[in-house]
């Protein structure tokens, strides 16, 4: 039993993620290149090696002949005979090649092959198993700044966190933990070539999923998000369970749940909202914390109108118009925004087909809808304004 031989293989089987068999066919390869590299050629050279003890022989393979033209293809028939007197002329012989014989210059050809293989299957390893990572959140430390760009190590290879994908003003040190979610891995000569993110809205869903049981079991289910990195982002929530309430599963005992994410987020603030398929209430309720009087969502045009009362325009459009930005993003509708004020002035409530009446307001949000026959418009308005509004 060769046991050296065994014991690196195992090694390195252990440590590079390559199968026995990938490198006992490499030994091969290189021992029959290293024939050729003595003999100068190795059409009938054949290797043998056993799997289970990597003893291995080298043997050429010989036609027992009268008279030697080629002593690398033949053999005579009296060197045959003196092997086994059994051999006749045109009988094939396997004679033993002695290995140890080579010169220098093909052992090291031969040891470059055995290299070159283990290289080779070690990118194609590390690749396959990064591949399986893409679009997933990884754990790496940093390591350097490469100009505007940070290089990241994730064990065995190192990922690239482009100035692009990095949050404005955020700012690492060398050796600090951080997640990232993988965007992309591509297969280069060097190795696996990752793109990571701290930007992508995926990276707040997959954080959701580590950090929410519910949600990674399905009991919860994230439907949409939209994002605006290192300020504020908005999740919208629906339930498949009628006993789980989807917006607590996420926050968690006294916020516990999303404030982990938050830390990890650097401070950035996480509205999560509860789904609806009705796009009235869905808008509703992705204008918050802002209250509503009155949503139209037209879903062919995916167009909406919304009035609130007017101390609540500045909240509902937010700082920079972010709230009602990133509303539009969750929802998929274009929506304007006005006041109380605002709309008795356009005539909105009468365009709308509500008769309006001077009411007040601070108050909860609650819903009514209005659907006509042939209208694709979903209206939607305060159960406080219903004797005001009428259609």
């Amino acid at each position: 039993m060769n046991k050296e031989l065994l014991e690196a293989l195992n090694i390195l089987e252990k440590e590079n993620n390559i199968s026995k068999d990938t490198l006992l066919e490499a030994i091969e390869n290189s021992l029959l290149t290293a024939c050729k590299n003595h003999f100068g050629k190795a059409d009938n050279i054949k290797v043998s090696i056993n799997r289970e003890t990597c003893d291995f022989n080298v043997f050429a393979e010989k036609e027992v002949v009268e008279t030697v033209e080629d002593p690398l293809l033949q053999i005579s028939l009296a060197d045959a005979k003196m092997a086994d007197p059994k051999y006749d002329t045109g009988d094939v012989i396997h004679c033993q090649i002695d290995s140890k014989k080579f010169g220098r210059i093909a052992t090291q050809n031969a040891k470059n092959v055995i290299l070159q293989k283990i290289r080779e299957e070690g990118r194609k390893s590390l690749f396959n198993d990064w591949y399986c990572q893409e679009r997933e959140v990884v754990t790496g430390i940093v390591q350097r700044y490469l100009g505007r760009n940070v290089s990241i190590n994730l064990g065995k290879v190192d990922a690239i966190l482009n100035e692009t994908e990095m949050v404005k003003g955020e700012v690492f040190k060398a050796t600090e933990r951080i997640k990232v979610f993988v965007l992309e891995v591509k297969d280069t000569p060097k190795g696996p070539r990752i793109s990571v993110s701290r930007t992508h809205p995926d990276l707040v869903k997959r954080l959701f999923e580590s950090e929410v049981a519910e949600v990674k079991d399905g009991t919860v289910e994230i439907k949409a998000i939209a994002r605006e990195a290192g300020s504020r982002t908005k999740i919208a929530v629906k339930s498949n369970d009628a006993n789980v309430d989807p917006v607590g599963a996420c926050v968690g005992l006294n916020g516990a749940r999303v404030n982990s994410i938050v830390n990890e987020l650097r401070g950035e603030k996480i509205d999560i909202i509860n789904w609806d398929e009705n796009p009235a209430y869905l808008i509703e309720n992705a204008l918050s914390p802002a209250k509503v009087i009155c949503v139209v969502a037209d879903e062919e045009s995916k167009e909406a109108q919304v009035i609130v009362p007017d101390y609540q325009l500045s909240l509902a459009i937010g700082k920079e118009g972010q709230n009602a930005r990133l509303a539009a993003r969750l929802t998929g509708y274009k929506i304007d925004i006005k006041s109380e004020t605002q709309a008795r002035e356009l005539g909105l409530f009468e365009e709308l087909g509500l008769d309006y009446q001077e009411a007040g307001s601070g108050f909860e949000s609650f819903g009514n809808e209005n659907h006509d026959s042939g209208n694709s418009e979903t209206q939607y308005y305060q159960e406080e304004y219903q004797d005001d509004y009428q259609e």
